[in-house]
């Protein structure tokens, strides 16, 4: 058996959905998940299908190939065609914090993540043990002002000869610049509490104390050269109050962290994320 997911955005206008179905349903195809939106404000539509092929003679690449001359072109598609066979390759940025790394890596050596992680990178040495526990690949690209133009050329050597295709900035303190920005454009994804903007610098979580919050948060996004702007993928907020500590908020907020950004990586890897306009669509 053969499976693929389709994901498609157009124009709106009549007839896609019965169009595509048809095809499918030509072409030997069983739809097992089909979901789709109408952004009515910029008349585009979106659409996220699973269909399965039981032929032996069945190839992803011929489908995509007649899909594209028989649809495509017809409606003004923009689409990606995806084989399940194929598990997606992300690519770790660390820097000396754990909690991100230890969450990630614990839900992949458990099977719970859609994907392979080909290595780790990190601008210090601090969390190599980490990756050797868990036999992973270890880069070692120290960062500095005068060497960064340098280190980036090293982290898109290692992309490039491992066939990357998507990054995750598990807490990496660095800013990403427009380069690899281009190179993966909304396919590098950030963590980061939800105080940006009103509490920026090195201790939000000090800060917003000071304030006197009464929800902190967390939003992982994907990367734009505008800092901490990106199309946004997954957020999540937890309620405190007086009686919490500063390492209180600090505990509350990296436990966020972890989880928004594995929800955030879970749906990147399972193709249920598309973006048009610095705006996500999130398909269930």
């Amino acid at each position: 058996m053969n499976k693929i997911t389709i994901l498609i955005h157009c124009k709106d206008q009549p007839n896609i959905i019965a169009s595509v179905t048809n095809f499918i349903a030509e072409k030997g195809g069983n739809i097992v998940y089909i979901d789709q939106h109408v952004d009515r404000e910029q008349n585009i539509f979106f659409m996220r299908l699973e269909s399965e092929f039981f032929s032996e003679a069945f190839s992803t690449e011929a489908f995509k190939i007649t899909f594209k001359d028989s649809l495509a072109e017809k409606f003004g598609m923009k689409w990606r065609i995806y084989s399940s066979e194929v598990k997606p390759k992300m690519a770790l940025f660390i820097s000396k914090y754990d909690h991100c790394l230890y969450d990630l890596l614990g839900r992949y050596n458990s099977g719970e993540l859609n994907l392979e992680i080909p290595f780790i990178v990190s601008n210090h040495n601090d969390l190599k043990f980490i990756a050797d526990n868990f036999k992973i690949p270890f880069y070692h690209i120290p960062v500095t002002k005068d060497t960064k133009t340098e280190a980036e050329e090293k982290q898109l050597e290692l992309l490039e000869k491992y066939d990357i295709n998507f990054i995750v900035l598990a807490r990496y303190m660095q800013i990403v610049s427009g380069k690899l920005i281009n190179k993966y454009p909304n396919k590098i994804i950030n963590i980061h509490h939800s105080f940006l903007p009103a509490f920026v610098g090195a201790k939000p979580y000090h800060s917003a104390y000071k304030r006197g919050v009464k929800i902190i948060g967390a939003t992982s996004h994907y990367v734009t050269e505008e800092l901490d702007a990106g199309p946004i993928i997954e957020q999540d907020v937890a309620h405190v109050s007086h009686t919490h500590s500063i390492n209180d908020l600090i505990a509350k907020g990296r436990d966020l962290e972890k989880i928004v950004l594995a929800n955030a990586v879970k749906l990147h890897s399972n193709r249920k994320v598309m973006v048009y306009n610095n705006k996500t669509v999130i398909f269930s």
